[in-house]
């Protein structure tokens, strides 16, 4: 009878969990990506603010990956997703701090 429950419980989990992954896999990579989109400059500012490297990364680079963050940050606030208004907000700030750094070092 227990292994009954037990079969019948996890059947409940997994059909429960099937039901629901759609949504949060995909609020999820949102999140994730928005992450690492912010990430893609920051190893080369601190590289330079500690003077491992003076090669600044190309501006393009730099302007087309904050005109991307820019538009999730739109997406975001028409969608009132609260998370990545902070998550991205937060990325702004974290960016245009190493810049300051770096251009009034």
């Amino acid at each position: 009878m227990e292994k009954l429950k037990l079969i019948i419980n996890l059947k409940e989990l997994f059909d429960n969990i099937g039901e629901h992954i759609g949504h949060i896999s995909a609020e999820t990579l949102s999140w994730i990506a928005v992450v690492l989109i912010h990430m893609a400059t920051v190893p080369t500012l601190i590289a330079i603010l500690t003077g491992l490297t003076e090669k600044m990364p190309p501006v393009d680079l730099v302007g087309l990956v904050w005109l991307g963050l820019f538009m999730f940050f739109l997406r975001s606030v028409i969608a009132r997703d609260l998370l990545n208004i902070i998550t991205i907000g937060f990325g702004f700030f974290i960016q245009a701090t190493l810049m300051g750094l770096i251009i009034f070092k």
